[in-house]
């Protein structure tokens, strides 16, 4: 393609701290590269405690192993999500629970949850689509008031506000992710992310593979011993020195990703019959996306084909899982979730990655605008 969907966002400081760390013989996990990404997380995101981990999807599993989590158990979440958000608890043995979204920001319905409530439900898992909240204030109100664990999966969340406060520092435990699509990369990566200070002790045991081993290596005991149910979690020091050149320069990728959407809101905003990402104006989003919404599934595939004709790139995202074999497994069936498979059907994603060049967005929006005409 001319113009890929996306293109890794590099820094130039990546190479030399990757190339830091094999010179040190130290390329094992928790490193101090591994260190100062967690401390770069904890300060610019209002967590409690941070810790990296292979993908967004293992902070997730790592989340499910915490919880305890029995067979007949059962997990609020979308069904606009990818696998990983179900996977994670299915492992468990819980069973998901999906949830419609709303047809503005694309994220769970939060009039609809309680409904969805019962004996068996142990915890809510908000997905903030595109970098853009959920509704929490109602979200946490209901996970106080039945008593469930929150969970917000923020893997497109980084950076991303809901109010006054970041995505992923509302949960009891969250989870980013550092895949090379995200704002912030690390090729394969992620974060697990704390915000209750009296489950930090037992996170880090089960990141730890079940030991308390990082209490040894800080000199806390005098050996280690397997105390838990846990699992290798950690990436090794390589991941994070990538990571670290990107935390570096986060503010400068911010600043274009968001320049970049802005291009694309004001390109396109006069086409009749296309809709536009919708952010409550209590909510900054971040970026991460920039989708059109199509007024059906024919329409949506052809602008996907003649964007393709032009060298273009542009992609559809979540098929919803209830659709998914697996999700007629858990007795789900088309039309259930009417909102969720309409706005999947319709939605596509267009280029952007903080190197797209202003000449080639323009190629987008012009390929864009010749097709509504």
């Amino acid at each position: 393609m001319k113009i890929p969907f996306n293109s890794a966002s590099l820094t130039k400081k990546e190479l030399e701290y990757v190339t830091e760390v094999l010179r040190s013989g130290k390329i094992s996990g928790n490193g101090i590269f591994s260190k100062k990404c967690t401390e770069f997380i904890q300060n610019n995101f209002g967590i409690k405690q941070a810790f990296l981990t292979t993908s967004g999807t293992s902070a997730l599993e790592a989340i499910a192993l915490f919880l305890d989590l029995e067979p007949g158990d059962e997990v609020i979440m979308p069904s606009f999500t990818y696998p990983s958000t179900a996977n994670a608890f299915l492992l468990r043995g819980a069973i998901p629970r999906f949830c419609d979204i709303r047809n503005d920001t694309l994220n769970l319905d939060e009039n609809l949850i309680e409904a969805l409530i019962n004996e068996n439900t142990k915890a809510l898992v908000p997905v903030h689509y595109a970098g853009t909240a959920c509704e929490m204030d109602t979200i946490c109100a209901l996970t106080k008031q039945y008593k469930l664990a929150l969970v917000e999966d923020a893997a497109h969340g980084i950076g991303g506000r809901y109010k006054d406060r970041f995505l992923g520092s509302m949960g009891d435990m969250s989870a980013f992710s550092f895949h090379e699509t995200k704002n912030i990369i690390s090729g394969e990566g992620g974060a697990l992310l704390i915000n209750d200070e009296e489950m930090v002790e037992r996170a880090e045991i089960i990141w730890e593979k079940g030991t308390n081993r990082t209490k040894f290596f800080r000199g806390e005991i005098d050996k280690y011993t397997w105390v838990d149910v846990g699992s290798s979690f950690l990436p090794s020091e390589l991941n994070a020195a990538f990571l670290w050149a990107q935390f570096e320069h986060l503010k400068e990728s911010q600043d274009r990703r968001n320049f970049l959407w802005k291009r694309y809101n004001e390109g396109l905003k006069d086409i009749k019959g296309l809709d536009l990402p919708q952010h409550p104006e209590d909510i900054i989003h971040n970026s991460y996306i920039f989708h059109v919404i199509l007024p059906n599934g024919e329409m949506r595939d052809g602008l996907m084909k003649h964007l393709k004709t032009l060298g273009i790139l542009a992609v559809f995202h979540y098929i919803p899982l209830h659709s998914f074999p697996v999700g007629h497994s858990l007795g789900y069936r088309e039309g259930e979730l009417p909102i969720t498979e309409d706005m999947s059907k319709r939605l596509l994603r267009l280029p952007l990655f903080h190197t797209l060049k202003e000449k080639e967005q323009n190629e987008v929006i012009k390929g864009v605008r010749q097709y509504m005409q």
